[in-house]
């Protein structure tokens, strides 16, 4: 086997690995596991629009993590320049990437739109990475498979893939040649999620590749319930807005269960309103439903979770909430205000000093969600300074990934170290700090590739 890293080096985005595998009759099979955009900054964005260092014409096949689009966004643009091969993920990824993936190009069409009606675009005319056409390509593509399954991919290869607890439908992915086995970790869950199912222990494999999101960090032991209530409570009483921008698949049907818990409890007033500006988001809430095997909570719970938030679907009422006075509460996509509707929405509260920005999750390097919870003092939307006037916050034990010691506790369950594990999936800091963990604590054989670096498999 070889392995070369197309992405998610240096960066938490833009996921893609080419295993390629010799055949017994002395050619060779190549895999793509994910197939995601990057996102961040500009330099990571500008990737997107380069030429893949590879032709997709020549790989074979394609293996999905997960849904979220800094593991599939590519996947329309892999398509329409020449993929043609299955498209492997599990049930729950594919009917997620079935609401993702249209609206990720739906809002780059929107986008492109909306700077050449504005003319703030240094193109003439502003396009579209791809379309909704070529997304609808990417899903014909798809086949799901059930988790625990070995999937015969011929050539002596298997597939096989496990919960990993991170959202519905991701999973730890192991290719199997017969020789040597290499398992791809995707987004590690945590074991005491409050919704998902703790990820599944993995007890062999020659070779680890390792996600690092929080490599560096510890989550906070504080429940999260007390903070949502306090930071609620005082945009309240301000007559205020509390704005959380919320990744559509996982953080939205979270924070809406807490929501939920909350007014159940009498922690906050029953009489907040609460809206999901979401089109995704509200789709991905009633999949979440019909999935109750793969999460904790009980038909009750999941109930009280779908009904917690009126459901905002039209572009006009969208608008209207940005002139709507408080208090209230809305969730609404981009996670890390990068995109989609929730853009408009900081537009119009983050000059307001009696609003709450209230981010929930992890924030890649250069996006508006960094940027603000670093202090800027204006922000920059549809190409004009916007004023930060409104209070900006953070709950940061929310995060679906693992932190380094729940990451730490998992690797403990293989019965002998690989032979190497490589770490992908973190920003230069929280990988190295990830690298060293493992090494001081494990030792186990360690590193930390390049982008486009290419290693062999034994």
């Amino acid at each position: 086997m070889e392995l070369t890293f197309l992405g998610a080096t240096g960066t938490v985005t833009g996921s893609k690995y080419l295993l390629t595998c010799a055949t017994p009759s002395g050619g060779s099979k190549r895999i793509l596991i994910d197939c995601g955009l990057f996102q961040g900054l500009k330099q990571l964005r500008l990737k997107n629009w380069a030429k893949l260092p590879i032709d997709p014409a020549t790989v074979d096949l394609v293996v999905l993590t997960h849904a979220h689009i800094d593991h599939t966004g590519y996947l329309p643009l892999f398509v329409k320049n020449g993929f043609s091969g299955k498209v492997y993920c599990t049930e729950a990824t594919r009917d997620l990437c079935e609401i993702l993936l249209p609206d990720s190009a739906h809002l780059q069409e929107e986008d492109a739109k909306y700077a050449n009606k504005r003319g703030f675009s240094k193109h003439n005319p502003a396009l579209p990475l791809y379309t909704q056409e070529d997304a609808l390509d990417a899903l014909a593509l798809l086949t799901a498979v059930n988790y625990e399954q070995d999937i015969d991919l011929g050539d002596g290869l298997t597939l096989r893939f496990s919960p990993n607890g991170h959202i519905l439908g991701s999973a730890f992915v192991r290719i199997h040649n017969k020789k040597t086995s290499i398992v791809f970790s995707g987004d590690i869950g945590r074991p005491r999620d409050v919704l998902m199912k703790a990820p599944v222990r993995i007890t062999q494999a020659d070779y680890l590749v390792l996600e690092s999101t929080y490599g560096n960090r510890l989550h906070e032991h504080e429940d999260p319930k007390i903070k949502l209530a306090e930071i609620i409570n005082k945009t309240v009483a301000r007559k205020g807005i509390v704005l959380i921008p919320v990744f559509a698949v996982g953080r939205a049907q979270e924070l809406l269960y807490y929501i939920y818990l909350l007014k159940s409890s009498g922690a906050i007033s029953n009489d907040i309103p609460v809206y999901l500006n979401s089109p995704m988001a509200v789709d991905a809430t009633a999949i979440f439903n019909h999935y109750r095997g793969e999460h904790r909570l009980t038909p009750e719970q999941s109930s009280g979770l779908c009904h917690t938030a009126h459901m905002v679907n039209s572009i006009e009422e969208s608008k209207r909430l940005n002139d709507t006075k408080g208090p209230m509460i809305i969730l609404s996509a981009s996670g890390m205000a990068s995109g989609g509707r929730v853009v408009h929405h900081l537009k119009a509260f983050v000059p307001k000093p009696n609003n709450t920005i209230l981010f929930v999750g992890f924030q890649a390097a250069g996006t508006r969600g960094a940027a603000l919870l670093d202090g800027v003092q204006s922000i920059k939307i549809h190409g004009e300074y916007v004023p930060v006037q409104a209070n900006i916050a953070l709950i940061s034990n929310l995060s679906a990934h693992a932190d380094y010691s729940e990451i730490l506790d998992w690797l403990a369950g293989f019965d002998t170290p690989p032979k190497k594990t490589f770490i992908t999936h973190g920003e230069p800091v929280a990988a190295d700090a990830m690298r060293l963990h493992i090494e001081e604590k494990l030792h186990w054989q360690v590193s930390v590739p390049e982008y486009l670096e290419t290693v062999i498999l034994d």
